[in-house]
């Protein structure tokens, strides 16, 4: 198969999206050639994209990635879709192989070999889509550390949000609480097995009391994206109790007060972000074994339920005003055939 004209999303400006045309040629040592069916966008990293809320010096993080944060930007990493070509040294995929890959939103494209997993069998494809969110909630769950016993708290019911609780539970908290200020996303968290879901606000810590049998939580992660909840969630966990931060807030200003309660009890905050694996498992692990396990966690999640919408390609413009104004829980993109040169 020759060359390809395929169409890629750009944000151009922000919350400017336009589809530009680029040929994708066959792939090289190494390379993938890939189908889109879907891919999804971000709520957290993507939308701090698309509104121009990330500092223009960053550089960028994968080498799928064309353009700077400047913009314009050809961004995204939640793309699934059939392996139309591979190139030579590439093992373990093959034509026909339904794959993720950290890849934008493009209807045909090369990826590295390394940046691509096949999904598993019986998996529907549309639903891999979860796979970068899914890769994030484990490793938000080994840096968290939950034992057997212990409440967790998950500040933040977007898509990572539900993810990393369904997450906490299999990694062994025997208690997972929502905290969300949407009531639908509450109850999305209970429908996706969650024990309870609060809302936010001065009451919080007498509510967690009175459900986790007079205690505050061991741990709580936050994942929401808004800058007052960290506080929130270093105020709802007990002494020597630690706080994940897995929200990126970009160059919004983050204001804590780390007096009495905090210093006096030992509150551990700690960073996570999925480019880099726990120092607890470095040594054991890498990110091939992460992905790995990503892949075989995936059929054990409720993810239907997390989809809200689905458009076309075209529309990929409306899906990220959708996404921005909170209209969408997770909009899908689907994608249409291969067209020839």
């Amino acid at each position: 198969m020759g060359p390809i004209v395929a169409r890629a999303a750009w944000i151009v400006a922000p919350r400017q999206v336009e589809l530009r045309e680029e040929l994708v040629p066959p792939p090289g040592p190494g390379q993938v050639r890939i189908a889109a069916i879907a891919s999804a966008i971000s709520h957290g990293t993507e939308l701090l994209v698309y509104r121009g809320e990330v500092d223009p010096a960053l550089p960028l993080d994968l080498p799928t990635l064309a353009g700077s944060f400047a913009l314009p930007i050809k961004y995204g990493y939640a793309s699934v879709g059939r392996v139309l070509d591979i190139g030579e040294g590439v093992d373990g995929l093959a034509p026909g192989d339904h794959v993720f890959a950290l890849h934008p939103h493009q209807e045909i494209y090369l990826a590295p070999a390394r940046l691509v997993t096949r999904l598993p069998e019986g998996l529907p494809p549309g639903l891999g889509v979860f796979f970068a969110n899914t890769e994030t909630a484990l490793n938000i769950a080994h840096d968290a550390a939950p034992r057997l016993g212990e409440t967790a708290l998950v500040f933040g019911q977007g898509v990572v949000g539900l993810l990393t609780a369904q997450t906490l539970r299999l990694a062994g908290a025997t208690r997972v609480i929502a905290v969300e200020p949407d009531a639908q996303r509450r109850a999305l968290a209970l429908e996706c097995g969650a024990d309870a879901a609060l809302a936010p606000g001065p009451s919080l810590a007498d509510e967690l009391r009175a459900l986790n049998e007079g205690r505050l939580a061991d741990l709580a992660v936050e994942v929401s994206g808004a800058p007052a909840a960290l506080q929130a969630a270093i105020d709802a966990v007990m002494d020597e109790g630690t706080v994940v931060v897995a929200s990126w807030y970009g160059r919004k200003p983050v204001t804590l007060d780390l007096g009495a309660r905090f210093h006096r009890g030992r509150i551990r905050l700690r960073s996570s972000q999925v480019g880099r694996l726990a120092p607890e498992v470095a040594p054991r692990w890498d990110h091939g074994r992460r992905s790995a396990t990503v892949a075989a966690l995936l059929p054990r999640l409720r993810l239907a339920e997390l989809v809200s919408h689905s458009l076309p390609f075209s529309q990929i413009a409306k899906a990220y005003r959708m996404a921005d104004e909170g209209v969408a829980q997770q909009a899908i993109i689907t994608y249409d055939e291969v067209r020839d040169v």
